[in-house]
């Protein structure tokens, strides 16, 4: 199902989560670019360095798979979406699919153009701070919902 309206909590978290998993601008600290060249990838030239981009890039994929699948229904479109425009119905599931991981790839790269890096300490302070105690509640208030409905 599309679970990013009742959700929304899990997927800001997860997709903050996703950042930094795949060290995009806000948390890419170990390779930032004050540091001596491109991080700990001035030992790689040629193949390996392409490698490396190769799997940041298939991260991000990944994560947005994810992403898709579980929160913003997969290879299905909302069912207001198809009661409004029956025609959509017959788009083939791949292709829904591929549109949803191009938002939310959209989505990588325009908060890598948009925000700026965070420090070390003001990264530590966001996870504990913020992330954890909003998880907490996100969880309580899930336990909540689905204890009385």
């Amino acid at each position: 199902g599309m679970f990013l309206i009742p959700q929304f909590i899990s997927f800001f978290i997860f997709t903050v989560g996703a950042f930094a998993e795949t060290n995009r601008t806000p948390f890419d600290l170990p390779e930032a670019e004050s540091e001596l060249v491109a991080g700990y990838f001035v030992e790689y030239s040629g193949m390996r360095f392409a490698f490396f981009y190769l799997a940041e890039y298939v991260g991000m994929i990944v994560m947005s798979s994810i992403s898709v699948t579980c929160f913003l229904g997969g290879w299905y479109l909302p069912p207001f979406v198809v009661n409004v425009f029956p025609f959509l119905n017959e788009i083939p599931g791949l292709i829904i699919f591929l549109l949803k991981l191009y938002c939310c790839l959209f989505l990588f790269y325009w908060v890598r153009a948009t925000l700026p890096r965070y420090r070390y300490d003001q990264l530590m302070s966001l996870g504990w701070k913020v992330l954890i105690p909003l998880s907490l509640v996100n969880i309580v208030i899930t336990s909540l919902v689905k204890f009385f409905y």
